[in-house]
Protein backbone atom coordinates (compact mmCIF):
# COMPACT_ATOMS: atom_id res chain seq x y z
CA UNK A 1 0.00 0.00 0.00
CA UNK A 2 1.48 3.41 -0.93
CA UNK A 3 2.70 5.42 2.05
CA UNK A 4 0.38 8.31 1.21
CA UNK A 5 -2.65 6.05 1.43
CA UNK A 6 -1.44 4.68 4.76
CA UNK A 7 -1.14 8.18 6.14
CA UNK A 8 -4.59 9.09 4.95
CA UNK A 9 -6.06 6.00 6.56
CA UNK A 10 -4.25 6.68 9.83
CA UNK A 11 -5.77 10.14 9.98
CA UNK A 12 -9.21 8.60 9.73
CA UNK A 13 -8.82 6.37 12.75
CA UNK A 14 -11.08 7.57 15.51
CA UNK A 15 -12.16 6.29 18.87
CA UNK A 16 -15.80 6.34 19.72
CA UNK A 17 -16.15 4.26 22.84
CA UNK A 18 -15.17 4.65 26.46
CA UNK A 19 -15.36 2.16 29.34
CA UNK A 20 -17.37 2.79 32.44
CA UNK A 21 -17.11 0.28 35.24
CA UNK A 22 -20.68 0.96 36.34
CA UNK A 23 -22.03 1.28 32.84
CA UNK A 24 -22.39 4.33 30.73
CA UNK A 25 -22.57 4.80 27.04
CA UNK A 26 -21.22 7.65 25.03
CA UNK A 27 -22.30 8.96 21.71
CA UNK A 28 -20.11 11.42 19.82
CA UNK A 29 -21.89 12.65 16.71
CA UNK A 30 -20.43 15.43 14.63
CA UNK A 31 -23.06 17.82 13.40
CA UNK A 32 -20.90 19.96 11.21
CA UNK A 33 -18.37 18.83 8.66
CA UNK A 34 -16.18 21.77 9.53
CA UNK A 35 -16.42 24.15 12.49
CA UNK A 36 -14.78 27.44 13.22
CA UNK A 37 -14.46 28.58 16.84
CA UNK A 38 -17.14 26.70 18.77
CA UNK A 39 -19.41 28.42 21.28
CA UNK A 40 -19.96 26.32 24.41
CA UNK A 41 -23.63 25.42 24.82
CA UNK A 42 -24.41 25.65 28.55
CA UNK A 43 -27.65 24.48 30.21
CA UNK A 44 -29.82 27.22 31.69
CA UNK A 45 -32.73 27.19 34.13
CA UNK A 46 -34.65 29.91 32.31
CA UNK A 47 -37.68 29.82 34.62
CA UNK A 48 -40.13 30.09 31.72
CA UNK A 49 -41.67 26.64 32.21
CA UNK A 50 -41.36 25.34 35.77
CA UNK A 51 -43.33 22.30 36.96
CA UNK A 52 -43.40 22.02 40.75
CA UNK A 53 -45.10 21.51 44.08
CA UNK A 54 -44.08 22.48 47.61
CA UNK A 55 -41.16 20.01 47.61
CA UNK A 56 -39.51 19.81 44.20
CA UNK A 57 -39.27 21.63 40.89
CA UNK A 58 -38.52 20.76 37.28
CA UNK A 59 -37.40 23.53 34.93
CA UNK A 60 -38.50 22.35 31.48
CA UNK A 61 -37.96 25.69 29.75
CA UNK A 62 -35.36 24.21 27.40
CA UNK A 63 -36.71 20.69 26.98
CA UNK A 64 -36.58 21.25 23.21
CA UNK A 65 -32.78 21.31 23.59
CA UNK A 66 -32.82 17.84 25.11
CA UNK A 67 -32.57 18.47 28.85
CA UNK A 68 -34.43 19.40 32.01
CA UNK A 69 -33.12 20.81 35.29
CA UNK A 70 -34.38 19.38 38.57
CA UNK A 71 -34.03 20.35 42.22
CA UNK A 72 -35.44 19.64 45.66
CA UNK A 73 -36.61 23.05 46.87
CA UNK A 74 -34.94 23.08 50.28
CA UNK A 75 -31.64 21.65 51.49
CA UNK A 76 -32.27 18.35 53.23
CA UNK A 77 -30.44 15.44 54.83
CA UNK A 78 -32.72 12.98 53.04
CA UNK A 79 -31.45 10.87 50.15
CA UNK A 80 -33.17 11.87 46.93
CA UNK A 81 -33.78 10.17 43.59
CA UNK A 82 -34.92 11.41 40.18
CA UNK A 83 -36.55 9.04 37.73
CA UNK A 84 -37.11 9.82 34.05
CA UNK A 85 -39.07 7.51 31.74
CA UNK A 86 -39.24 8.51 28.09
CA UNK A 87 -41.20 7.41 25.03
CA UNK A 88 -38.74 4.56 24.52
CA UNK A 89 -39.87 3.18 27.94
CA UNK A 90 -36.31 3.06 29.27
CA UNK A 91 -36.24 4.07 32.94
CA UNK A 92 -33.35 6.27 34.08
CA UNK A 93 -32.80 6.62 37.83
CA UNK A 94 -30.42 9.26 39.18
CA UNK A 95 -29.27 10.43 42.58
CA UNK A 96 -30.46 14.00 43.10
CA UNK A 97 -28.38 16.35 45.22
CA UNK A 98 -29.79 17.52 48.54
CA UNK A 99 -28.48 21.10 48.53
CA UNK A 100 -31.50 22.62 46.79
CA UNK A 101 -29.58 23.48 43.61
CA UNK A 102 -30.54 22.57 40.06
CA UNK A 103 -28.86 19.67 38.25
CA UNK A 104 -29.05 18.89 34.53
CA UNK A 105 -30.49 15.65 33.14
CA UNK A 106 -30.73 14.57 29.49
CA UNK A 107 -33.94 13.56 27.73
CA UNK A 108 -32.42 10.51 26.11
CA UNK A 109 -35.62 8.89 24.88
CA UNK A 110 -36.16 11.22 21.94
CA UNK A 111 -39.40 13.06 21.19
CA UNK A 112 -42.63 12.15 22.90
CA UNK A 113 -44.15 11.83 26.37
CA UNK A 114 -41.96 11.74 29.49
CA UNK A 115 -42.80 10.84 33.07
CA UNK A 116 -40.60 12.55 35.64
CA UNK A 117 -40.62 11.94 39.39
CA UNK A 118 -38.63 13.02 42.44
CA UNK A 119 -38.45 10.61 45.38
CA UNK A 120 -37.34 11.16 48.98
CA UNK A 121 -35.98 8.49 51.28
CA UNK A 122 -38.25 7.60 54.21
CA UNK A 123 -36.31 4.67 55.73
CA UNK A 124 -33.77 2.09 54.65
CA UNK A 125 -34.26 1.50 50.92
CA UNK A 126 -37.82 2.85 50.92
CA UNK A 127 -38.67 6.01 49.00
CA UNK A 128 -41.84 8.08 48.76
CA UNK A 129 -42.89 10.29 45.85
CA UNK A 130 -42.14 13.94 46.53
CA UNK A 131 -43.34 15.13 43.14
CA UNK A 132 -44.26 13.65 39.76
CA UNK A 133 -45.37 15.07 36.45
CA UNK A 134 -45.56 14.34 32.74
CA UNK A 135 -44.58 16.39 29.73
CA UNK A 136 -44.44 16.06 25.96
CA UNK A 137 -41.14 16.96 24.32
CA UNK A 138 -40.43 18.11 20.78
CA UNK A 139 -36.68 18.35 20.19
CA UNK A 140 -34.88 20.98 18.14
CA UNK A 141 -33.08 18.04 16.51
CA UNK A 142 -32.07 14.49 17.41
CA UNK A 143 -28.60 15.60 18.53
CA UNK A 144 -29.83 18.15 21.08
CA UNK A 145 -29.59 15.91 24.19
CA UNK A 146 -25.91 15.23 23.52
CA UNK A 147 -24.47 18.71 23.01
CA UNK A 148 -24.48 20.03 26.59
CA UNK A 149 -23.19 19.19 30.02
CA UNK A 150 -25.32 17.12 32.39
CA UNK A 151 -24.94 15.34 35.72
CA UNK A 152 -22.78 12.60 34.22
CA UNK A 153 -20.69 14.89 32.00
CA UNK A 154 -20.28 17.99 34.11
CA UNK A 155 -18.25 20.91 32.75
CA UNK A 156 -18.46 24.66 32.16
CA UNK A 157 -17.07 27.01 29.52
CA UNK A 158 -14.03 27.75 31.70
CA UNK A 159 -13.29 24.11 32.64
CA UNK A 160 -9.77 22.84 32.04
CA UNK A 161 -11.12 19.95 29.99
CA UNK A 162 -12.74 22.47 27.61
CA UNK A 163 -9.49 24.41 27.30
CA UNK A 164 -7.55 21.21 26.58
CA UNK A 165 -10.05 20.21 23.90
CA UNK A 166 -9.66 23.59 22.19
CA UNK A 167 -5.89 23.14 22.27
CA UNK A 168 -6.07 19.64 20.81
CA UNK A 169 -8.31 20.56 17.88
CA UNK A 170 -6.63 23.83 17.00
CA UNK A 171 -6.16 24.04 13.22
CA UNK A 172 -8.37 20.97 12.74
CA UNK A 173 -11.55 22.19 11.01
CA UNK A 174 -12.99 18.74 10.26
CA UNK A 175 -14.99 16.87 12.88
CA UNK A 176 -13.25 13.60 12.04
CA UNK A 177 -9.85 15.08 12.78
CA UNK A 178 -11.10 16.59 16.03
CA UNK A 179 -12.42 13.23 17.21
CA UNK A 180 -9.14 11.55 16.29
CA UNK A 181 -7.15 14.15 18.24
CA UNK A 182 -9.30 13.83 21.36
CA UNK A 183 -9.19 10.04 21.21
CA UNK A 184 -5.43 9.81 20.78
CA UNK A 185 -4.91 12.21 23.68
CA UNK A 186 -7.21 10.19 25.95
CA UNK A 187 -5.67 6.78 25.31
CA UNK A 188 -2.07 7.98 25.42
CA UNK A 189 -2.39 10.33 28.42
CA UNK A 190 -4.79 8.71 30.89
CA UNK A 191 -3.94 5.53 32.77
CA UNK A 192 -6.41 3.18 34.42
CA UNK A 193 -6.66 3.65 38.19
CA UNK A 194 -7.00 0.10 39.52
CA UNK A 195 -7.08 1.17 43.18
CA UNK A 196 -9.90 3.63 42.56
CA UNK A 197 -11.81 0.96 40.65
CA UNK A 198 -11.64 -1.28 43.74
CA UNK A 199 -13.00 1.32 46.16
CA UNK A 200 -15.35 3.54 44.12
CA UNK A 201 -18.88 3.70 45.50
CA UNK A 202 -22.25 3.54 43.77
CA UNK A 203 -23.38 7.02 42.78
CA UNK A 204 -19.86 8.20 41.94
CA UNK A 205 -19.74 11.12 39.50
CA UNK A 206 -16.50 12.13 37.77
CA UNK A 207 -14.77 15.48 38.17
CA UNK A 208 -13.42 15.83 34.64
CA UNK A 209 -10.91 18.54 35.51
CA UNK A 210 -9.51 16.49 38.38
CA UNK A 211 -9.19 13.44 36.14
CA UNK A 212 -7.36 15.56 33.59
CA UNK A 213 -5.00 16.92 36.24
CA UNK A 214 -4.24 13.51 37.74
CA UNK A 215 -4.11 11.85 34.31
CA UNK A 216 -5.73 8.69 35.60
CA UNK A 217 -9.19 7.35 36.31
CA UNK A 218 -11.72 4.56 35.98
CA UNK A 219 -13.90 3.74 32.99
CA UNK A 220 -16.50 6.37 33.85
CA UNK A 221 -13.78 9.02 34.07
CA UNK A 222 -12.45 8.16 30.60
CA UNK A 223 -15.95 8.38 29.18
CA UNK A 224 -16.79 11.68 30.85
CA UNK A 225 -13.54 13.37 29.83
CA UNK A 226 -13.81 12.40 26.18
CA UNK A 227 -17.51 13.26 26.04
CA UNK A 228 -16.95 16.67 27.63
CA UNK A 229 -14.17 17.46 25.16
CA UNK A 230 -16.19 16.48 22.11
CA UNK A 231 -19.39 18.21 23.22
CA UNK A 232 -17.48 21.39 23.96
CA UNK A 233 -16.41 21.30 20.32
CA UNK A 234 -19.97 21.04 19.06
CA UNK A 235 -19.76 17.31 18.38
CA UNK A 236 -22.84 15.64 19.90
CA UNK A 237 -21.59 12.83 22.09
CA UNK A 238 -23.79 10.23 23.65
CA UNK A 239 -22.49 8.61 26.82
CA UNK A 240 -23.78 5.05 26.69
CA UNK A 241 -24.11 2.51 29.48
CA UNK A 242 -23.97 -1.17 28.69
CA UNK A 243 -21.92 -4.34 28.86
CA UNK A 244 -18.54 -5.36 27.47
CA UNK A 245 -18.96 -9.10 27.77
CA UNK A 246 -20.22 -9.56 31.32
CA UNK A 247 -18.72 -6.30 32.63
CA UNK A 248 -20.75 -3.10 33.00
CA UNK A 249 -19.06 -0.65 30.70
CA UNK A 250 -19.21 2.72 28.90
CA UNK A 251 -18.23 3.88 25.41
CA UNK A 252 -18.72 6.49 22.68
CA UNK A 253 -20.37 6.37 19.27
CA UNK A 254 -20.18 9.20 16.72
CA UNK A 255 -22.02 10.76 13.83
CA UNK A 256 -20.21 12.13 10.82
CA UNK A 257 -22.39 14.04 8.33
CA UNK A 258 -20.81 12.37 5.31
CA UNK A 259 -21.07 8.91 6.88
CA UNK A 260 -24.07 8.95 9.20
CA UNK A 261 -24.37 7.54 12.68
CA UNK A 262 -21.38 5.48 13.69
CA UNK A 263 -22.89 3.05 16.17
CA UNK A 264 -20.93 0.29 17.85
CA UNK A 265 -17.78 1.38 16.09
CA UNK A 266 -14.29 2.57 16.73
CA UNK A 267 -12.03 3.49 13.92
CA UNK A 268 -11.94 3.49 10.14
CA UNK A 269 -9.34 1.12 8.73
CA UNK A 270 -9.75 2.24 5.15
CA UNK A 271 -12.65 -0.10 4.42
CA UNK A 272 -14.95 -0.44 7.44
CA UNK A 273 -15.74 1.28 10.74
CA UNK A 274 -14.90 -0.78 13.83
CA UNK A 275 -15.67 -0.41 17.52
CA UNK A 276 -12.95 0.69 19.88
CA UNK A 277 -12.87 1.23 23.62
CA UNK A 278 -10.44 3.95 24.69
CA UNK A 279 -10.07 2.65 28.25
CA UNK A 280 -9.18 -0.85 27.08
CA UNK A 281 -6.93 0.57 24.39
CA UNK A 282 -5.11 2.75 26.91
CA UNK A 283 -4.68 0.21 29.71
CA UNK A 284 -3.51 -2.46 27.27
CA UNK A 285 -1.23 -0.09 25.35
CA UNK A 286 -3.33 -0.83 22.23
CA UNK A 287 -2.13 -4.45 22.08
CA UNK A 288 -3.19 -6.63 19.14
CA UNK A 289 -5.46 -8.79 21.35
CA UNK A 290 -7.24 -5.82 22.89
CA UNK A 291 -7.67 -4.09 19.54
CA UNK A 292 -9.26 -7.25 18.15
CA UNK A 293 -11.63 -7.49 21.14
CA UNK A 294 -12.81 -3.89 21.06
CA UNK A 295 -13.07 -4.01 17.29
CA UNK A 296 -15.76 -6.67 17.59
CA UNK A 297 -19.13 -4.96 18.08
CA UNK A 298 -20.73 -8.19 19.30
CA UNK A 299 -18.74 -7.82 22.54
CA UNK A 300 -20.76 -4.72 23.44
CA UNK A 301 -24.42 -4.42 24.48
CA UNK A 302 -25.88 -0.92 24.97
CA UNK A 303 -28.34 -0.27 27.81
CA UNK A 304 -28.54 3.45 28.58
CA UNK A 305 -27.75 6.61 26.63
CA UNK A 306 -26.53 9.80 28.29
Amino acid sequence: MPRLRQLEQYKKRIALVVCFCFGIMVFAPAVLAAETETAILEPVASGVTVLSNEKAMIDASNAKDGYIMAAYKQPTDKKLKLRITGPDKVVYTYNLNSDGKYEVFPLSGGEGKYSIAVYENVSGNKYATAYSTTMTVMLTDEYAPYLRANQYVNYQADSEVVKKAAELVKDKPKSLDKIAAVYQYTVTTLTYDKEKAKTVQSGYLPDVDQVLAEQKGICFDYAAVMTAMLRSQGIPTRLVVGYAGDVYHAWINTFIPQTGWIEGVIYFDGETWKMMDPTFASSAKQSKQIMEYIGNGSNYTAKYLY
